[in-house]
């Protein structure tokens, strides 16, 4: 998750895997597995000698010899790490906390440093996380105050698509990290389509919030736009930063442009709903469409080659309508 790979990369196919994009002449080589994800060709070759992205616990304390983690970091929900805490108890084999305290003193790292969320960190409390000052500390302060990089993203027209995200029909994403947190966001299209924002009306820490239901607001001038919840949850963690500059969100909408953390008792289920990034770009390429459609009827014929969408559309063509384009893309008047 540290690291942004744009043209190789590693993932978790098998044993792993090495990635790379391809062209459409690359579809015919036997060498590689092709996949085709919304126009782009991606070659993929599975390396049984490749690292995981996401390393299990049980996988780096040694008990197993591979394990992806599949649950986000969120011990506590996980089917696998129950099945294998009673496999221990049963004296099967040992728990990965046993298993890192009989390794050498410089080899006992924080649990955080194993699953390569963090730098090195030496373990001081003998992998008794509950007792772990730190440990509460990153996964209830840090993990949140800190998002996660889209580690590839897709360009459709000058609209930016996030690879490893999910996304609601009225524009706003969502992306689970560290710990099964749900961090959200207005997505590139929405932000571009309405302009600089001079405020966010966000709701505070604490409050619950209902999926598909307005949840925040975005302010420009005498403009209000009421935006949905792409999840339901309680928030645990609200971007302050963009109190006092809003205009983050348009300039890095996936990254420092979040605009809170909820927290879901049922993280996977909440997300069933969404599009995830194989759907969310053939859906976005139609929101473009219509987008250009509306654009033709109040501005005339747009370039033939089709070119890029101007950052500011409602502010380039007012005749479009505020509600008009709230009503039509973010789903509310």
């Amino acid at each position: 998750m540290e690291e942004n790979i744009r043209e190789v990369g590693r993932g978790s196919v098998g044993f792993g895997s090495s990635y790379r994009r391809g062209s459409h002449a690359d579809l015919k080589k036997r060498s590689e597995i092709a996949a085709v994800l919304g126009g782009q060709v991606w070659m993929i070759r599975p390396d049984k000698d490749a690292k995981t992205a996401n390393p299990c616990l049980w996988m780096q304390s040694g008990v197993v010899e591979f394990k992806s983690c599949n649950n986000f970091y969120d011990c506590t929900t996980c089917k696998y790490d129950e099945g294998m805490r009673k496999q221990a108890e049963k004296g099967k084999h040992p728990t990965w906390q046993d298993a890192m305290r009989r390794k050498p003193s410089l080899d006992r790292v924080c649990r955080h440093t194993l699953t390569r969320r963090i730098a090195g960190r030496a373990c001081a409390y003998n992998y008794e996380c509950s007792a772990c000052d730190f440990d509460q500390f990153f996964e209830e302060v840090w993990a949140a105050k800190n998002p996660s990089h889209p580690y590839d993203t897709q360009n459709i027209k000058g609209f930016q698509i996030p690879l490893g995200s999910y996304f609601h029909q009225g524009h706003t994403w969502a992306r689970i990290e560290s710990g099964g947190v749900i961090r959200i966001g207005m997505d590139d299209f929405s932000l571009k389509l309405l302009g600089k924002a001079d405020a966010f009306d966000l709701p505070l820490m604490g409050k619950e919030l209902s999926q598909g239901k307005v949840g925040w607001g975005l302010k420009r001038g005498a403009n209000l736009a009421d935006v949905l919840s792409p999840v339901g949850g309680v928030i645990v963690e609200v971007n302050s930063g963009l109190r006092e500059k809003p205009m983050t969100a348009n300039c890095a909408p996936y990254d420092e442009g979040w605009l809170f953390v909820i927290r879901n008792e049922d993280t996977r289920g909440s997300l069933k709903k969404l599009m995830d990034d194989t759907v969310s770009l053939n859906w976005m390429a139609g929101e473009i469409g219509k987008l250009e459609a509306m654009m033709e009827s109040v501005a005339g014929p747009l370039a033939a080659d089709g070119g890029s969408i101007t950052d500011d559309v409602y502010g380039n063509l007012p005749a479009l309508g505020w509600k008009n384009l709230t009503r039509t893309f973010l789903k509310t008047e």
